[in-house]
């Protein structure tokens, strides 16, 4: 048999592999400027809506929507600068001219393009679901917050930068509570010195699933809300601030009693004091000042509220959350000293008591049973 002629195959082999390599060391094609520094659809939607500050339409309602987008505003989205273009949320536009709005009211166009977060952000969006900002909605009042209330439409931006945009954005609804809030010993070192570990509004209040806090719930939370920050012994540490207040209360008559609550009737409105009681809510201060509720001058009214028949030397016999010693409370001090040491006693004399009785009778019915 004949073999077939395969001469012209190494030559095709080695040009094969020349063409190969010259590709793979070939450098790679630079990327096109226009794409990395804006999207296609970007351009084109500025290209009407970045030109004319003018460009609005008239709502069935009367109220004038502007359409004009400033280029440098969606340039500081950080949507825009992960390549998210404008269809991905004005999802009915597709085409030029555009459809007629459907909305009536300028909230009512808000809350129709909200809806399109929920794409992105599957979970957030279920977490608002269960928020008392829904609640309300679905009781009537469209005005409470959706998305772009708190994180803004085009001008999305991280939402802790800075810090403290936090607070300033609940302040766009709850103005009084965040004035309140900018004179504490939180909101002063947040907004004064920029701390970063002062609480803002959402450290307690949570983000997206934002609870109601005057129910029993939220109230018999706060204990253990409050120390997340105060029983963090490295960081009271830093402030030169003890870090066993939280334990003390437990240990409180307060504590125990709201313990108890807690775990039988979470649901059940209960009186006794949590943290925010003595100290405020969102004008906490420091001791030292003369506005707070637990100055000493101040003291004796903030106890009023829940005990007005409280006579004039209730606080003098009230520990706070300073643990009991020789030096501040010489009284309560022996006292408590003389019952860790006589409880003791007298629970190991009863129990020797108790062993003395089984080995007498013991003894005395084997006695009645010798011959």
């Amino acid at each position: 048999m004949t073999k077939p002629d395969i001469s012209w195959l190494w030559p095709a082999l080695i040009l094969g592999g020349a063409i190969t390599l010259l590709i793979c060391l070939s450098p790679a094609a630079p990327a096109r400027a226009d794409t990395v520094s804006r999207q296609e659809t970007e351009k084109y939607c500025l290209s009407c809506h970045g030109n004319d500050p003018q460009l609005s339409r008239t709502l069935p309602s009367g109220e004038t929507l502007p359409l004009y987008l400033s280029p440098d505003t969606l340039a500081q989205s950080i949507h825009s600068h992960a390549g998210i273009e404008c269809e991905a949320c004005h999802t009915g536009i597709t085409t030029y001219p555009h459809p007629e709005v459907a909305a009536q009211t300028r909230r009512e166009f808000s809350r129709d393009l909200y809806l399109a977060c929920q794409k992105c952000h599957p979970g957030n969006y279920e977490k608002t679901l269960d928020s008392v900002h829904a609640t309300v909605a679905g009781e009537g009042n469209l005005n409470a917050p959706v998305c772009t209330d708190c994180h803004g439409a085009h001008d999305v931006r991280p939402p802790n930068e800075p810090r403290a945009h936090i607070s300033e954005t609940c302040g766009q609804c709850h103005n009084a509570i965040v004035e309140a809030y900018k004179e504490s010993v939180h909101g002063a070192a947040l907004l004064g010195d920029d701390n970063p570990d002062v609480p803002v509004c959402t450290d307690c209040h949570g983000v997206h699933n934002i609870q109601d806090p005057r129910t029993a719930q939220f109230r018999v939370q706060t204990p253990e809300l409050c120390a997340g920050c105060h029983a963090d012994q490295q960081l009271m540490d830093k402030y030169g601030l003890p870090a066993n207040v939280y334990d003390i209360y437990q240990l409180s008559w307060h504590g125990v009693d709201v313990a108890v609550y807690k775990s039988r009737w979470p649901t059940i409105w209960h009186d006794s004091a949590v943290c925010t009681d003595c100290h405020g809510v969102h004008d906490i201060r420091k001791t030292s000042d003369p506005a707070s509720h637990v100055n000493p001058a101040n003291l004796l009214a903030t106890c009023h509220t829940c005990h007005p028949a409280a006579g004039s030397n209730w606080t003098a016999a009230w520990t706070g959350h300073n643990e009991v010693s020789l030096k501040r409370t010489p009284f309560v001090f022996y006292t408590q000293a003389f019952y860790a040491s006589f409880a003791p006693v007298v629970l190991w004399a009863s129990i020797l008591y108790v062993v003395l009785q089984i080995i007498r009778a013991t003894v005395d019915r084997i006695r009645r049973n010798l011959p």
